[in-house]
């Protein structure tokens, strides 16, 4: 899914297409977590992660991009036992996933169910603030520019670990964050979104943060730059 319309118009493609000059990058990033995006660039750019886990694998959100040696990659990892996604621009592929790997759980949170374009028995609604997902996982839904918008905590040794998509997104001085309603049209958050945002996010402690973008990350003391960040986007709305 995008969100908008380009200055040209809409366009349209197919796997099949894009399978004559695109292929996905599977690049390990840190122990346990790799990151999957395609190139050349496509849709917004975004990536995914896998994050291996001994009780199992989790695909973090979606990319538009699915071809037999991504899933051989993949397989090779360990294979994806569930999929969980932060927001609707990231559903992309979301069903093709699942059903190439076993038929794998879609996690969405049930705010986010009006955006749901492509049923399937595979997507599965969660309620509430926080969902236990594996041991050491939890789901967060934070809202932001979606209100079913989520995060990923990983209880990691080293001080954790957060997967934000962009609903806290990385600035591009890496020591901050920012947090936007509508990033094509630069519209902000209200302060009291992201008073929420805080609330919820201040209790699960990390020191790295992924966003979903390449380059994208806070890779120290992460849960103090986005406390940093939030009180200065609130002074400056104010």
């Amino acid at each position: 899914m995008r969100q908008y319309v380009g200055w040209h118009g809409q366009k349209w493609t197919t796997l099949s297409r894009l399978s004559r000059d695109h292929k996905n990058v599977v690049e390990k990033v840190e122990q346990d977590l790799y990151s999957i995006v395609t190139e050349p660039e496509f849709a917004i750019g975004q990536r995914a992660f896998l994050v291996r886990t001994a009780q199992g694998n989790i695909l973090w959100d979606c990319i538009s991009y699915l071809d037999d040696e991504t899933e051989r990659k993949v397989r090779n990892l360990g294979g994806v036992d569930y999929i969980a996604i932060s927001h609707p621009h990231y559903y992309s592929l979301m069903i093709q996933w699942s059903e190439a790997f076993d038929n794998a759980p879609i996690l969405i949170h049930e705010l986010d169910r009006r955006w749901i374009s492509y049923h399937s028995p595979n997507i599965k609604l969660w309620s509430g603030v926080k969902f236990p997902l594996l041991k050491d996982l939890t789901l967060v839904n934070l809202g932001g520019h979606f209100d079913g918008g989520t995060v990923l905590h990983w209880k990691k040794v080293g001080g954790g670990i957060l997967l934000s998509g962009d609903i806290i997104a990385v600035a591009m001085d890496r020591r901050w964050a920012s947090f936007m309603y509508s990033f094509p049209n630069m519209i902000p958050l209200s302060r009291s979104k992201i008073e929420q945002i805080m609330e919820r996010i201040s209790p699960f402690r990390f020191q790295k943060l992924y966003s979903a973008f390449d380059g994208k990350e806070i890779l120290s003391d992460a849960l103090n730059a986005v406390r940093r960040s939030a009180k200065r986007y609130i002074r400056f709305i104010s």
